[in-house]
This record gives C-alpha cells, structure tokens and sequence, in this order.
C-alpha cells in the first residue's frame, strides 16, 4: 500500500519546484506558487506511473490539498 509521505516526496519530484518549500499533505494545492497546469500534468503522468492509476485534470479540480491527490490515487487503485 502506497504512504503518504512517499506520495509528497513524489509529488514535489513532479511538479519540479523551482525553490525549495515545505510540502505535507494538509498543504492546499492554492498556496502552492507553481501550480499550474504544467505541475498538474507532471502530477498525472506521476499518478500514472509510480501508481498505475489515471487521474484526470478533473479529479485534481477537486482536490483542495495534497492528501486529497492522495486519497483519489488509493481510491483508484482500490476500484
């Protein structure tokens, strides 16, 4: 089963900030300075293949923090 913290390191690995932040799981998506459609498309292909699991621009509209990207990858993966 996939954790949380390995989902983050993950996540900030694809997104590919620029500067160094500090990234939890309860961090909102809003707050994050480089999170665009571009981060959104690393955070998909990620999903994809550290994962296995196709996640939709539309599942992270719905997604306010990072956990939530979190929850929907276990969700997929469990359906």
């Amino acid at each position: 089963m996939p954790d949380v913290a390995q989902f983050v390191e993950n996540f900030v690995s694809a997104v590919d900030f620029q500067e160094q932040v500090t990234i939890s799981a309860e961090t909102p998506l809003a707050d994050l300075p480089e999170w665009d459609s571009l981060a959104a498309l690393g955070v998909i292909v990620m999903c994809d293949t550290e994962y296995g699991v196709s996640i939709t621009g539309g599942d992270l509209k719905q997604c306010v923090v990072v956990g939530d990207i979190f929850t929907k990858v276990l969700a997929k993966k469990a359906a």
